[in-house]
């Protein structure tokens, strides 16, 4: 399994920068074609504020976005041909949701950015990324707003529970972990029996990626009076993990929003990328 082709969101956010950057090494990493996605999203207007406005007033907003769009496919092009990878642009007239349901379903991995938590980035789309994790059926590849990421998939931590989604993650970022020089699969708070973990935490997940040519070190953490989420990103940064590997909502989604859960943990707190799967 090898990735092919990609694809990333390109907004005016000011981490949108980083986030090609994470894509463009992924892209050099395993020779695979990049997309770009800009969308340009209209504030809805009622029609008797429109006829206030005027003409002249909307030519001026239409050719607000042309320019703002021409100076981003610029500048994709541009830090394309730099990398020396193959890429295109693709723009759409629609909310980001939808243009990003559209266009990656037809690529191998989406990479998206964190929303930014204080809120002060009005250009973050709240339906990302994670309406898009649910909805697309595609791993998605969340760079965190914060930092940069140019290179990803050195030394992968794969959050593992024995779950279906567990297991779909595993098996969509297989084209990550066989690059990967050093791969940790840790358990949290593991269980036995039929439909638990088996005898040894993890052992049974290494020796299949170990027949896909993956060198993985199995381990397991009992902490009932920690997050789970957050014993994640804690061994993520002590054994220097520059990429988590985690199903995506275990729960109803409406759940973990209320509740909390691994997952909004995660998309909240991350400091290094998170791919996800559902």
């Amino acid at each position: 399994m090898t990735i092919k082709d990609l694809l990333v969101h390109i907004d005016e956010a000011p981490h949108s920068d980083a986030r090609l950057d994470a894509a463009i090494g992924l892209a050099q990493a395993h020779d695979a074609h990049l997309i770009g996605v800009h969308a340009i999203t209209r504030p809805h207007i009622p029609n008797y504020i429109w006829t206030q406005i005027g003409e002249e007033m909307l030519r001026s907003l239409v050719a607000q976005d042309a320019e703002r769009e021409r100076r981003s496919e610029a500048a994709f092009q541009e830090r394309v041909r730099r990398a020396g990878i193959r890429g295109e642009w693709r723009s759409a007239d629609s909310d980001p949701l939808s243009a990003l349901n559209l266009n990656a379903r037809y690529a191998d991995l989406a990479v998206v950015g964190q929303r930014d938590p204080s809120g002060e980035d009005a250009s973050d789309d709240p339906a990302i990324p994670d309406h898009l994790i649910l909805s697309l059926g595609r791993p998605v590849l969340v760079v965190p707003f914060a930092g940069a990421y140019d290179t990803i998939g050195q030394h992968i931590l794969v959050a593992w529970d024995a779950s279906r989604l567990a297991a779909r993650a595993v098996n969509d970022a297989l084209p990550l972990l066989v690059h990967a020089k050093t791969v940790s699969v840790l358990a949290v708070n593991p269980h036995g029996g039929t439909d638990g973990d088996g005898q040894i935490p993890s052992a049974d997940i290494c020796l299949h990626l170990a027949r896909h040519g993956v060198k993985a070190e199995a381990e397991h953490l009992f902490a009932d009076d920690m997050d789970v989420g957050d014993i994640l990103l804690d061994h993520a940064a002590e054994t220097g993990a520059d990429l988590i590997v985690s199903g995506a909502y275990g729960h109803a989604r409406w759940r973990e929003l209320v509740l909390g859960g691994v997952t909004r943990h995660l998309l909240q707190h991350m400091t290094v990328p998170v791919l996800l799967s559902h």
